[in-house]
């Protein structure tokens, strides 16, 4: 077990609470492996019997960071903001459009598949599904065998006892060496995979998706087995999640993404301390907290109105300004720059939280802005414990704002006045029962049913999830491995 480890389940002991390992050293010290600048993959979109472009989907569109020797750097985003694309790209599976790709100092930007070959040791992918990624009709001693075979490698002491101690690295039996992956779970497919792109020991491994696809039972086993090969082998990981909290427990620092661009880039402490960017404080809210010590503790999540916007056509200025709830005229007309506001963030944000406004004299909120955002306060918990003596007060608003509206209100807001606003007349229970002609019946139903109002509005959470439409196959696989 790593030190990590280690110290995470002494503080657990000592303690009660889980907390997150301390982050390693400072990325500034540390040399730079990774760089991108101006990154950008379109996929052009053709009709007609000439097959001539119309459009393009800009699945990333200019993006820039850097990823230091040893360190552990996050992508998040929502499904279909490029984050598996990215992934693919820098890893060259896929060729980009635009932009420079930096390994160890040299530019791989145009390198073809014979330049990329001696690269391929140096550089490998963990893919998001276990079942796609490996081949049905290949053993598994065949396929983490595969690099050396590619790379033409012959590993001390022979090709099978390398894999056999590869998978003994990963907490697979070395007897499994002749198996099929039909034979294994999901998990154990996963293992196989992570084998496989360390058997030339390279230098950066990105990892899209790797637990996504498996039990939440086995998710922490996977991410804690990345966290102990890190430690011993001195990797370098740039990790695609959509998990939040497994962000949160593997990285150094986080990207966060929007519709094929970078809005902040920062330390884990701080961003999930005090995000800068609006839509990644909306996505902060959307986290659950498993803490029974703020069972009585009110929190707030914000529910972002509508879809993410079309990346073949994606809106003018500020990507997020159609879902922001702090927008204004230069968020639409002026495409805010990725500045460093504070040691160590990165924010591409006109007006951000938890820094000074970079566009103090632009104060009227656009239309949208009035109507982009919901903010849903959750009762506390011990709302199912409280006294019965309610006041009739809120429960006659309740009851008249109930009997005036067209259709029953679904959601809980901030401005709610108490538990009893959420009494309407679809409400199960006696509740249902309450008309604008009997205001005492309201505070009966009121007493009677003080749960039925505990926990409206649970299911109002934004979570990013997987990118649709890119599961791995065999042949990216097979290139990743050393083609």
């Amino acid at each position: 077990m790593s030190e990590t480890k280690k110290a995470s389940a002494g503080d657990t002991a000592a303690t009660g609470t889980a907390t997150v390992p301390a982050q390693a050293a400072s990325p500034e010290d540390r040399e730079v492996l990774l760089k991108v600048e101006g990154l950008v993959k379109h996929f052009p979109i053709k009709k007609g019997i000439l097959q001539r472009q119309v459009a393009a989907v800009k699945a990333v569109d200019g993006i820039g960071f850097e990823v230091r020797k040893g360190e552990t750097l996050g992508v998040v985003g929502e499904s279909g903001c490029g984050k598996s694309t990215m992934g693919r790209v820098i890893t060259k599976l896929i060729e980009p459009t635009g932009g420079r790709i930096e390994f160890e100092g040299q530019d791989i930007t145009r390198l073809g598949t014979r330049g990329m070959r001696p690269l391929r040791r140096d550089i490998q992918m963990i893919f998001q599904d276990p079942y796609g990624s490996l081949n049905p009709r290949h053993t598994i001693g065949s396929i983490v065998s595969a690099p050396f075979r590619l790379q033409g490698v012959e590993p001390e002491g022979g090709v099978k006892k390398e894999v056999q101690r590869l998978l003994e690295l990963v907490g697979l039996s070395p007897e499994h060496f002749n198996r099929y992956p039909h034979e294994f779970s999901g998990g154990q497919r996963q293992r196989i995979g992570i084998a496989r792109a360390l058997a030339l020991k390279p230098k950066l491994v990105v990892a899209d998706e790797p637990v996504s696809a498996l039990d939440v039972s086995i998710q922490a086993q996977v991410v804690n087995l990345m966290d102990d090969l890190q430690s011993e082998l001195g990797l370098t990981y740039v990790i695609i999640a959509h998990d939040l909290s497994v962000v949160r427990h593997v990285s150094d620092r986080i990207a966060v993404m929007y519709l094929g661009k970078i809005v902040e880039l920062a330390d884990r402490t701080s961003l999930y301390e005090a995000p800068m960017h609006p839509y990644t404080k909306a996505l902060m809210s959307a986290v659950p907290v498993p803490d029974p010590k703020r069972r009585g503790a009110k929190s707030e999540r914000i529910l972002l109105k509508g879809d993410v916007p079309s990346p073949i056509s994606p809106p003018s200025g500020c990507r997020f300004h159609t879902r922001c709830w702090k927008a204004t005229e230069i968020c639409k007309t002026a495409e805010p720059p990725l500045l460093q506001l504070a040691p160590g963030r990165q924010v591409a944000c006109h007006h951000p939280e938890n820094a000074e406004d970079q566009a103090p004299d632009d104060t009227k909120l656009l239309a949208v802005a009035k109507e982009a955002i919901e903010v849903v306060t959750l009762a506390p918990a011990e709302a199912d414990e409280a006294p019965k003596e309610l006041t009739k007060e809120p429960a006659e608003e309740s009851v008249s704002e109930s009997a005036d509206a067209p259709e029953p209100a679904a959601e809980v807001t901030a401005d709610a006045p108490g538990p009893a606003a959420e009494v309407t007349a679809d409400a199960p229970g006696p509740a249902a029962e309450v008309t604008a002609d009997a205001p005492e019946m309201a505070a009966e139903a009121s007493e009677t049913a003080p749960e039925a109002s505990a926990d409206a509005g649970d299911d109002g959470d934004v979570q990013p999830s997987d990118d649709a439409g890119e599961a791995d196959g065999t042949d990216d696989a097979r290139e990743s491995s050393g083609s």
